[in-house]
């Protein structure tokens, strides 16, 4: 495992468990939300980047939205084979609703997040 991916890790779960909360409540788009910010937070490590998409396919399901859960298991498998090669587009929230090749502003605190697990 990469240092990043162990240093960004923790910040990832973060956002995951904030996420779970989140859905526990019936907050779906507060989920969302959440496990976007995980996926930009992750999205270089292919694990948590993994991780991030299994989440969002589940919320996806749990609210009975199968063509975005079936978008999902499309951009996991994608996201073994492409994110060790490092063809991630930067800032991308990972959601079904959003080219998988598009690239996004990485929001500041986010970024600097990042910048730390890269050190």
């Amino acid at each position: 495992m990469s240092t990043f991916a162990t240093r960004i890790r923790s910040h990832v779960q973060r956002e995951i468990d904030a996420a779970m909360r989140a859905q526990a409540s019936g907050n779906f788009a507060d989920a969302m939300r959440h496990l976007e910010r995980a996926h930009v937070l992750g999205q270089a490590a292919t694990r948590d980047h993994v991780r991030v998409h299994v989440a969002m396919g589940r919320l996806a399901l749990r609210q009975s939205a199968v063509a975005a859960a079936w978008g999902q298991l499309w951009r996991a498998a994608a996201a073994l084979v492409f994110t060790p090669i490092g063809l991630l587009p930067a800032g991308n929230t990972g959601g079904s609703d959003v080219s998988a090749f598009r690239r996004m502003p990485v929001p500041r605190e986010l970024q600097d997040i990042i910048d730390e697990a890269r050190r």
